[in-house]
């Protein structure tokens, strides 16, 4: 399933919106963008553990398994080469099937040439 937000919507609740139709999962890796109690709570309904950093205006912190999080880097590689599209950095479509087609392109292309 995908989903695409509008810009100024947090991501955890772009995140909730999508909850239902995960597979089936132990970890989930997410940055601190992704920290609230409630997807934290769905998260661990569904028996997923969730690998997510505190934000810093968080009173008391909540731990995660940093040496886990340490493979989030691969995400971040994923987004970067995502990102060399100029196309899709720049969002120069403005509708959103014609923007997800672009992503869909630039990420079967991205991984088909790394094979």
């Amino acid at each position: 399933m995908l989903l695409l937000t509008e810009g100024q919507a947090s991501d955890h609740r772009g995140a909730t919106l999508i909850l239902p139709a995960l597979p089936p999962a132990q970890e989930l890796l997410a940055d601190r963008g992704y920290d609230s109690r409630r997807f934290r709570d769905a998260l661990q309904a569904r028996g997923i553990a969730p690998c997510i950093p505190s934000t810093k205006s968080r009173k008391v912190p909540i731990p995660h398994d940093a040496e886990l999080y340490k493979q989030r880097h691969r995400i971040e590689i994923m987004f970067g080469r995502l990102k060399d599209w100029r196309r899709i950095a720049m969002r120069y479509d403005r509708c959103s099937h014609t923007f997800f087609a672009a992503i869909t392109l630039a990420a079967t292309v991205t991984f088909w040439l790394k094979q």
